[in-house]
Protein backbone atom coordinates (compact mmCIF):
# COMPACT_ATOMS: atom_id res chain seq x y z
CA UNK A 1 0.00 0.00 0.00
CA UNK A 2 1.43 3.40 -0.91
CA UNK A 3 1.70 6.23 1.62
CA UNK A 4 -1.49 7.97 0.44
CA UNK A 5 -3.44 4.73 0.81
CA UNK A 6 -1.96 4.26 4.29
CA UNK A 7 -2.99 7.81 5.21
CA UNK A 8 -6.51 7.16 3.88
CA UNK A 9 -6.81 3.98 5.96
CA UNK A 10 -5.60 5.76 9.12
CA UNK A 11 -8.05 8.62 8.55
CA UNK A 12 -10.98 6.26 7.91
CA UNK A 13 -10.13 4.18 11.00
CA UNK A 14 -9.95 7.29 13.17
CA UNK A 15 -13.19 8.67 11.77
CA UNK A 16 -14.85 5.29 12.22
CA UNK A 17 -13.94 5.33 15.91
CA UNK A 18 -15.74 8.68 16.22
CA UNK A 19 -18.73 8.40 13.85
CA UNK A 20 -19.05 4.66 13.20
CA UNK A 21 -19.98 3.08 9.85
CA UNK A 22 -20.81 6.48 8.34
CA UNK A 23 -17.04 6.94 7.98
CA UNK A 24 -16.82 4.11 5.46
CA UNK A 25 -19.89 5.32 3.55
CA UNK A 26 -18.34 8.76 3.24
CA UNK A 27 -14.97 7.37 2.14
CA UNK A 28 -16.68 5.33 -0.58
CA UNK A 29 -18.11 8.57 -1.99
CA UNK A 30 -14.65 10.05 -2.64
CA UNK A 31 -13.48 10.12 -6.25
CA UNK A 32 -10.12 8.37 -6.70
CA UNK A 33 -10.46 6.34 -3.50
CA UNK A 34 -11.46 2.68 -3.48
CA UNK A 35 -12.02 1.16 -0.06
CA UNK A 36 -12.14 -2.53 0.85
CA UNK A 37 -13.00 -2.12 4.51
CA UNK A 38 -13.34 -5.84 5.19
CA UNK A 39 -9.58 -5.98 4.62
CA UNK A 40 -8.97 -2.48 6.04
CA UNK A 41 -7.39 -1.50 2.71
CA UNK A 42 -7.63 1.48 0.41
CA UNK A 43 -6.44 2.16 -3.10
CA UNK A 44 -5.72 5.71 -4.22
CA UNK A 45 -5.71 6.51 -7.94
CA UNK A 46 -4.59 9.74 -9.56
CA UNK A 47 -3.10 12.59 -7.54
CA UNK A 48 -2.81 11.12 -4.04
CA UNK A 49 -2.67 14.48 -2.28
CA UNK A 50 -5.87 15.62 -3.99
CA UNK A 51 -7.64 12.37 -3.16
CA UNK A 52 -6.74 12.78 0.53
CA UNK A 53 -7.91 16.40 0.37
CA UNK A 54 -11.25 15.20 -1.03
CA UNK A 55 -11.52 12.61 1.75
CA UNK A 56 -10.90 15.25 4.42
CA UNK A 57 -13.38 17.61 2.71
CA UNK A 58 -16.00 14.84 2.65
CA UNK A 59 -15.80 14.50 6.42
CA UNK A 60 -15.59 18.27 6.90
CA UNK A 61 -18.85 18.80 4.97
CA UNK A 62 -20.70 16.63 7.46
CA UNK A 63 -18.94 17.26 10.74
CA UNK A 64 -17.05 20.54 10.39
CA UNK A 65 -13.57 21.54 11.45
CA UNK A 66 -13.34 18.99 14.27
CA UNK A 67 -13.28 16.21 11.68
CA UNK A 68 -10.31 17.92 9.98
CA UNK A 69 -8.43 17.84 13.29
CA UNK A 70 -9.20 14.12 13.64
CA UNK A 71 -7.83 13.59 10.12
CA UNK A 72 -4.66 15.57 10.89
CA UNK A 73 -4.07 13.52 14.02
CA UNK A 74 -4.58 10.25 12.15
CA UNK A 75 -2.30 11.20 9.25
CA UNK A 76 0.41 12.86 11.34
CA UNK A 77 2.81 9.92 11.69
CA UNK A 78 2.89 9.37 7.90
CA UNK A 79 3.10 12.97 6.68
CA UNK A 80 6.91 13.04 6.85
CA UNK A 81 7.04 10.19 4.33
CA UNK A 82 5.51 12.38 1.63
CA UNK A 83 7.75 14.47 -0.63
CA UNK A 84 7.74 18.24 -0.19
CA UNK A 85 4.97 19.80 -2.25
CA UNK A 86 3.04 16.52 -2.38
CA UNK A 87 1.31 16.84 0.98
CA UNK A 88 -2.47 17.23 1.12
CA UNK A 89 -3.31 20.89 1.70
CA UNK A 90 -6.15 20.02 4.10
CA UNK A 91 -3.65 18.36 6.45
CA UNK A 92 -1.11 21.17 6.64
Amino acid sequence: MDVYAQIAVRIIKQQESVIGPVAIEQANAVSGLKVDWDKKEANVSGDGAKVIDRLVEQYKKLFGQISVEVCKEAAGPLMSKLPAGKQPKELE
